[in-house]
């Protein structure tokens, strides 16, 4: 393999999820990851282990998921552009440092490669169960951005994405991949660096003098100094003014906190990506994400040869949800038909959104493998009825 001075490793590809990946993140800036092994992630870091030292960069494998998930952020914090890896059990004793993230605005990826659970569950097998989590995992009101690719092409493609939002909003963003997703191989087109969009670093442009870490310039979100470069500022989880500095009372709060959310939510219709597909005439909507967007493709495929007026609509960004467009469909055809691995999550932001326009369905599936097509098409069915 050879890459070009950016890292890029352009051309064709035959490479797998995790991998791909792993070439966004280092196409996106990406120079420093902290991790720790747990199956089916563990393929990025092993990549980027491999890859980052070509081009500058480094990999610690640290002893655990939480030193993993605040080593990240001291790296940002230094300069660079960092993200961590993980599944499961991982993900959820990251929580602390997500919420640690939201609050101090530290921009970073974190990528939980989806498995079965709960606890050790399912380790090599797939699942959907950590969507709700990933958008309220951590205590307290905060915003993220999570996306869902359904292909190791997306894994590349959106891995850049995920990067170039944590930058404009300065947020942890959530990348929802899935086992099968994460281990499947295919074409991966990777183009040359000069063709990849990056979004750089909200880096402040006032003197030591006049800079407040927190203070805004008119959206909502703050620019950025490193450690080292002779700023002083403080970074903390507690309640903060402009200065950095813990001010725990009532209307600091209130504003602090308002402005974390607000800086996704006046954006959201912005930031939302879903694929559409035969919305114009369709009175069922199939809405999936991941893996299952693949399978439930065959099974709008078969309903439309039956004549059935069917819909889709894929999520791209799961969060902020794109509860606009599922309002904006809901007024028009007869229901929404949501296949996903797990026992109910994303099918209850649809039927809220719906706000009974619009009868939901939810195809539930507890993880291990994929639906069959046939169980989507039996609901499709149902509900075109």
């Amino acid at each position: 393999m050879k890459a070009d001075p950016r890292g890029v490793l352009t051309g064709v590809h035959f490479i797998d999820g995790d991998h791909a990946c792993c070439e966004g993140a280092l196409a996106a800036g990406a120079r420093f990851a902290a991790g720790y092994p747990i199956t089916p992630s563990t393929e990025v870091v092993e990549r980027f282990a491999s890859r980052v030292p070509t081009v500058g960069g480094t990999f610690i494998q640290m002893e655990d998921e939480l030193a993993a998930s605040i080593t990240l952020q001291g790296a940002v914090w230094g300069g660079a552009k960092a993200f961590t890896v993980t599944s499961g059990p991982g993900f959820s004793l990251m929580m602390e440092h997500i919420g640690y993230a939201a609050m101090t605005e530290t921009p970073c990826v974190f990528v939980d490669v989806q498995r079965g659970g709960p606890s050790t569950g399912l380790p090599t097998l797939p699942a959907q169960a950590d969507m709700m989590q990933a958008r309220w995992g951590s205590h307290g009101d905060y915003e993220i951005i999570a996306l869902c690719p359904n292909s190791p092409q997306e894994c590349f493609d959106l891995t850049i994405k995920a990067f170039n939002l944590a930058e404009e909003f300065r947020v942890p963003v959530m990348f929802m991949m899935d086992e099968v997703v994460g281990h499947m191989t295919e074409k991966v087109v990777i183009p040359p660096a000069d063709q990849i969009e990056v979004t750089p670093r909200r880096h402040t442009r006032k003197s030591v003098d006049n800079y407040l870490p927190y203070e805004t310039n008119g959206d909502m979100v703050p620019d950025m100094a490193h450690a080292g470069e002779g700023y002083k500022f403080h970074v903390t989880g507690l309640t903060h003014d402009e200065h950095g500095y813990p001010n725990m009372t009532p209307p600091v709060q209130d504003k602090l906190v308002r402005r974390l959310q607000n800086k996704i939510r006046a954006a959201a219709d912005r930031i939302a990506m879903f694929e559409e597909q035969n919305l114009g005439d369709a009175e069922v909507v199939v809405v999936s994400y991941g893996i299952t967007s693949r399978v439930a493709q065959r099974a709008i495929d078969l309903a439309r040869q039956k004549g059935l007026k069917v819909g889709k609509l894929r999520l791209i960004t799961a969060w902020p949800f794109p509860e606009n467009k599922i309002r904006e469909l809901s007024l028009k055809v007869k229901a929404f038909v949501v296949p996903e691995l797990n026992l109910g999550q994303m099918v209850h932001e649809v039927e809220r959104a719906a706000a009974g326009k619009a009868k939901t369905f939810a195809v539930s599936h507890a993880g291990g493998s994929v639906h069959h097509p046939e169980d989507i098409l039996k609901v499709i069915v149902e509900a075109s009825r």
